[in-house]
């Protein structure tokens, strides 16, 4: 009876299933829900499993955990739109699998991966969850990068690079220069299946007058046949370079951050066109010292110099039609060398707080050796706390030459209070000094996205504090996740008149030294934008509940100013102390090395979106022991809510810290052999090489 007074229920007119309900309904209501939610609608009944089992669903799920970026596992130079609704549905339902178990239990010895679908079939064997390949033969290499599941890309020493075929085992192209030069950056295009890179030489050594000069290559894979290199352009710069930024291959832009000892400030050079002979070269007069990191974005056309301090971030714009103002021609002589035009100050600069930790955290000792797989939380944080693979975009330089390891600047946070319990109150926990940026990577998204993902950035930041007593070095992990611009367009509108009137006035004189005369500057909540000459009297702030100014503080302390803060400036940390393993690169060609072959520490560490690898030793310095292990970290993804951060697969804010795992490795690994490591997150694979010549490629899942 009871049954069929239900059934009688679900056919009555005055009742519609969810099942009947129209298919744009149907649609809008999939896109609040996550992928087991989805798997449970399968489940139901016929009608919804199909629904739910249908293209636009899938790629509903596949842009949110792009927009989370969380990278799909495409193989080789697919596009989004190449694949089927079968491997679309895979593909999320992999990439998926692969965050929640990283972001709970960590990556364990994966069962499949795509790097052995080979033309010979999978690997089989006792190397069921790892493949061994071979690096370039009677050559060492200096950097080492995926280039999707099916090649790799290789610097070595000697000076050559080499393009390898992952399952064939063999070299597919070679760029071989005959002398000695340096890998400097590199950038994959998924969409014209190409590789662009630099590569550099000194060739006058001297700090105040260094010349270098630079070849700009690119690596092209056609659908048919083998890869290409060829030649694009050369140019020169002078002066102590500190990075350069393939910044739009389509556009024919270049750019690079070069030293300038005299005014100890950043001056930044561009190629408008490479392919024509003309260079941009100012003085910004943005201050360069030991504690900043610094990164290069184009925006809107607009070339944007982030710079991130101790405490605080800024963003300095410089529109490409004022840069072409100053362009001056060059020539390919031997003779021919660069030179400053004059200092130009940024049209636009944007400042934001970091976000730290709200409550009293403990600093926990270097951690002893774990003995089991379990997941150990590597800290105790009560509270809360963004191409191409890495170290193949091109703000994941090579090793070697990691944003921010030449310069910088920035405090201690006043409100830091360290009580000599153990504790650390509110404030940055890791100030500046004593803790400096060893290196720091910057990474966006690289693999292949949809036009409604917005494009964010990653800043991963490798801590130190060196220890004089034991000669030894501690490091902690410091991770965000940042925008472009800091401050929203749409919070532009959000300040009146009067306000900017009166920040202007306010301001006016403290910030003289910093900004332009007659610049307009507001301060709200924490964030600031002002505005240099020859722009719109127009101001800015960050997001806040009222939408009016805070009158406190002042621009150059802006991380005084406590408000409506962007979860994009919320800092996540490894805070217990560890002691990464640094390699030294020797530099035996003295035209490449100032110092005359002086070895330069390099840590063996990797970073790609939310993740970071690394290989440490397993015991503190005071055990005399130097086992190592490799170890690892994710980090919790962005949210869709642009203020919003998630929090663990919870979304509670209820711990700043990433969980470090010891990642399980292959007996014929040697860690003590290891020259290059990078991650591959869409594949969930670390690649190693070593020194006898082999290159390890360790699948996880």
């Amino acid at each position: 009876m009871s049954a069929n007074r239900t059934e009688q229920d679900d056919t009555s007119p005055d009742m519609i299933s969810l099942a009947t309900l129209p298919y744009d309904l149907l649609l809008n209501i999939a896109r609040h829900l996550e992928l087991h939610e989805i798997h449970a609608l399968q489940l139901s009944c016929k009608a919804l499993h199909g629904f739910t089992t249908t293209r636009p669903v899938y790629r509903n799920l596949a842009t949110a955990l792009l927009k989370r970026c969380r990278a799909l596992p495409l193989h080789g130079f697919q596009r989004l739109s190449d694949l089927t609704d079968e491997q679309l549905v895979d593909a999320v339902n992999h990439a998926t699998r692969l965050e929640t178990a990283w972001l709970t239990r960590g990556p364990r010895p994966s069962s499949s991966s795509p790097y052995f679908n080979c033309a010979e079939g999978s690997t089989t064997g006792s190397r069921s969850w790892y493949k061994v390949i071979s690096a370039p033969p009677n050559e060492e290499v200096d950097w080492l990068s995926p280039i999707t599941s099916s090649y790799s890309l290789c610097a070595t020493k000697s000076g050559k690079v080499v393009c390898w075929d992952v399952h064939r085992d063999e070299c597919l192209a070679e760029w071989d220069p005959q002398e000695r030069w340096e890998l400097w950056k590199c950038r994959v295009e998924f969409d014209i299946r190409t590789v662009f890179f630099t590569m550099a030489k000194i060739l006058q050594r001297s700090l105040d007058d260094r010349v270098m000069e630079f070849v700009l290559m690119k690596l092209e894979f056609p659908d048919k046949g083998e890869p290409i290199f060829s030649e694009l352009a050369t140019f020169k710069t002078i002066g102590v370079v500190m990075n350069v930024f393939l910044l739009d291959p389509s556009s024919c832009l270049l750019s690079a951050f070069v030293w300038v000892a005299s005014s100890n400030t950043i001056g930044l050079y561009a190629l408008l066109d490479w392919r024509k002979e003309e260079y941009v070269f100012i003085d910004t007069g943005i201050e360069c010292s030991m504690s900043s990191n610094w990164s290069c974005i184009l925006y809107q056309e607009q070339i944007v110099i982030h710079s991130e301090e101790s405490d605080v971030a800024h963003q300095y714009f410089y529109p490409i039609a004022t840069l072409q103002q100053y362009a001056r021609p060059s020539t390919p002589s031997a003779t021919f060398v660069p030179n400053i035009s004059q200092r130009l100050r940024p049209v636009t600069t944007m400042s934001a707080p970091f976000i730290f930790p709200p409550l009293t955290r403990s600093v926990s000792p270097v951690s002893i050796r774990d003995e089991e797989q379990a997941p150990q939380p590597n800290g105790h944080v009560d509270g809360d706390a963004p191409a191409e693979a890495n170290g193949t975009n091109e703000d994941a330089p090579p090793d070697a030459h990691d944003d921010g390891d030449e310069n910088a600047d920035g405090e201690a946070d006043d409100g830091e209070d360290d009580t000599g319990s153990g504790t650390v109150a509110d404030g940055n926990p890791f100030p500046y000094p004593p803790w400096y940026p060893e290196s720091a990577h910057f990474v966006r998204q690289w693999w292949p996205t949809l036009a409604s993902v917005p494009r964010l950035s990653c800043t991963v930041v490798l801590l130190a504090d060196h220890e004089p007593d034991t000669h030894r070095t501690r490091y902690v992990l410091a991770q965000h996740y940042f925008k472009v611009p800091l401050i929203e367009a749409d919070e532009l509108e959000q300040m009146s008149a009067a306000a900017a009137d009166a920040v202007e006035a306010a301001f006016t004189n403290s910030s003289a030294d910093t900004l332009e005369k007659g610049s307009v500057v507001a301060v709200v909540k924490g964030a600031s934008i002002s505005k240099g000459e020859g722009s719109n009297r127009s101001t800015s702030t960050s997001s806040s509940e009222t939408g009016e100014w805070s009158g406190t503080g002042t621009p150059d302390q802006p991380g005084k100013q406590r408000g409506a803060e962007s979860s994009m400036m919320r800092l996540w940390y490894v805070s217990e102390p560890f002691e990464v393993v640094c390699v030294l690169d020797g530099v035996e060609d003295d035209d490449m090395d100032p110092d005359g072959g002086a070895d330069r520490p390099r840590p063996l560490m990797a970073v790609d979106f939310g993740h970071a690898v690394w290989i440490e030793f397993a015991f503190p310095p005071e055990v005399d022991n130097e086992d190592k292990r490799l170890r690892f970290v994710t980090f919790p993804p962005v949210t869709n809510d642009r203020d919003v951060m998630g929090y663990g697969l919870g979304g509670t804010a209820d711990s700043l810290e990433g969980i470090v795992h010891t990642l399980e490795v292959p007996e014929e690994l040697d860690l003590d052999a290891v020259e290059t490591i990078n991650i591959d997150q869409s594949q969930g694979a670390i690649i190693i090489s070593v020194r006898d010549g082999k290159i390890f490629i360790l699948c996880y899942e």
